[in-house]
């Protein structure tokens, strides 16, 4: 049986945790590396808008080596794409040749993350690709899984859903057409505890705050979200 010398693209959240969660358990995969990325500008996770400290304590109870991709407030496409050419280069030159993901159902993500990663020689694994979302969140908690909404669309949610640990009773409660697992970005979470970590993540609930961004492919938009900041013990 061939090792694949692997890394994981974390994001934080529970999607995230549950992959690498399947990832580990397949002899296939040796996952040396957590990769993520950061805005530089705000040194918090990219779309969840996780501290850069906490980020750090979630791959230290994991036991796994972390390396952030630092990336400016506002990246361009070009500037998007410089960096993450610059990245890859290095991941090949460390010959990695597999690499997880958390996407459940997005096709044209997937379509981008792997073409990006064919020019590489690197194969992305997709662990929850094509599973009923509803099944796959109720299979994370009954794993033991914990999870804090950190980021929502205010399209769908108030400030009070944000800082709510995820449970299946807040699943059953979702809005019709909102995800149950979020895929569509409609909420995203910070995943504080699980089988894969040494020790749960000893953290406080922070600052709730609303923001407003550009809408894609709309510059005449923009779509308000809910974030609720997560802040170390």
């Amino acid at each position: 049986m061939k090792i694949h010398k692997t890394y994981f693209n974390w994001s934080s959240g529970k999607d995230s945790a549950f992959a690498l969660f399947l990832m580990l358990k397949n002899p296939d995969y040796d996952i040396q590396l957590l990769i993520t990325t950061i805005n530089s500008h705000y040194n918090r996770v990219s779309m969840h808008g996780l501290r850069r400290e906490v980020l750090e304590a979630q791959a230290k109870s994991l036991q796994l080596q972390l390396h952030t991709i630092e990336l400016p407030e506002m990246p361009s496409m070009e500037d998007y794409e410089r960096i993450m050419t610059k990245e890859m280069s290095l991941l090949k030159a460390q010959n990695f040749t597999y690499c997880g993901f958390g996407d459940i159902f997005l096709e044209d993500l997937k379509a981008y993350r792997d073409t990006n990663l064919n020019p590489y020689g690197i194969k992305a694994i997709y662990p929850l690709w094509k599973k009923d979302t509803k099944q796959l969140i109720t299979q994370f908690l009954e794993l033991g899984f914990k999870t804090v909404v950190v980021c929502a669309k205010a399209e769908y949610f108030s400030e009070d859903f944000v800082g709510q640990t995820i449970t299946q009773d807040l699943i059953d409660q979702l809005p019709e057409h909102v995800d149950p697992c979020g895929e569509n970005g409609e909420f995203h979470t910070f995943c504080f505890d699980g089988p894969i970590f040494k020790k749960p993540i000893n953290f406080e609930l922070g600052e709730k705050t609303y923001r407003e961004y550009e809408t894609p492919n709309n510059n005449t938009t923009k779509t308000g979200f809910w974030f609720c900041d997560i802040l170390l013990n």
